[in-house]
């Protein structure tokens, strides 16, 4: 993939932009179907500085809401792209590092949209208590792509129709599936429906200055 633009808008832009043109894999965001906003979110590296994975936003920047009414209002969709890689030994040889699978794109997807989230009857001094929770029960689900919690529906990647393991809650959906490029695709949202997206590798950051 050929990524040689800059995100214009100052030094926190660029910062962010950097990190996306750092990686060795290809970017996915939704295809050209959607003719929404577009931006940049953030990335994951591993210890030795190498970009994991990332995300990318589509539609209205979302916030943190307390109650599903509210959250219906916003209509956004992020997607998380994630380097497949095989089990390998860390850096300084003492241990080895996970395999990244679909399981790892529905986890960082999980856990992504309940960012965004707690329920309306929580007090905000126990919301990080109830996001550990919550992020434990994401991992779990995740680990259980073909559990009762997951269904399946089939959506276009480059124009090639691939299966996804899709599941909602009261706040949003998520899904993972894989892709013929060599990465493993996370998306979460609300307000919009899962069922008529498209993905697409990105071919110019800019789109999502």
């Amino acid at each position: 993939m050929e990524t040689t633009s800059r995100v214009d808008g100052g030094p926190a832009s660029r910062r962010t932009a950097e990190g996306y043109l750092a990686a060795s894999f290809a970017w996915y965001g939704l295809d050209d179907a959607f003719a929404g906003a577009r931006w940049l979110m953030q990335v994951g590296t591993a210890a030795d500085g190498t970009v994991q994975h990332g995300s990318m936003g589509h539609g209205d920047e979302p916030s943190i809401k307390s109650d599903a009414s509210g959250a219906e209002k916003e209509r956004f969709a992020v997607v998380v792209t994630v380097a497949a890689s095989p089990v390998r030994r860390t850096g300084d040889g003492t241990g080895v590092l996970d395999a990244t699978t679909v399981s790892s794109a529905a986890w960082l997807a999980g856990s992504g949209l309940l960012t965004y989230t707690w329920p309306a009857q929580l007090d905000h001094a126990l919301r990080n208590d109830w996001l550990d929770q919550q992020t434990e029960t994401a991992f779990e689900l995740a680990d259980d792509l073909d559990g009762p919690e997951w269904s399946t529906l089939s959506l276009p990647v480059d124009g090639v129709p691939m299966p996804f393991h899709y599941r909602e809650s009261e706040f949003g959906w998520v899904l993972a599936g894989a892709t013929r490029a060599g990465v493993h695709l996370g998306a979460y949202g609300r307000g919009m429906s899962a069922y008529g997206l498209g993905f697409s590798a990105v071919k110019d950051l800019d789109a999502y200055a």
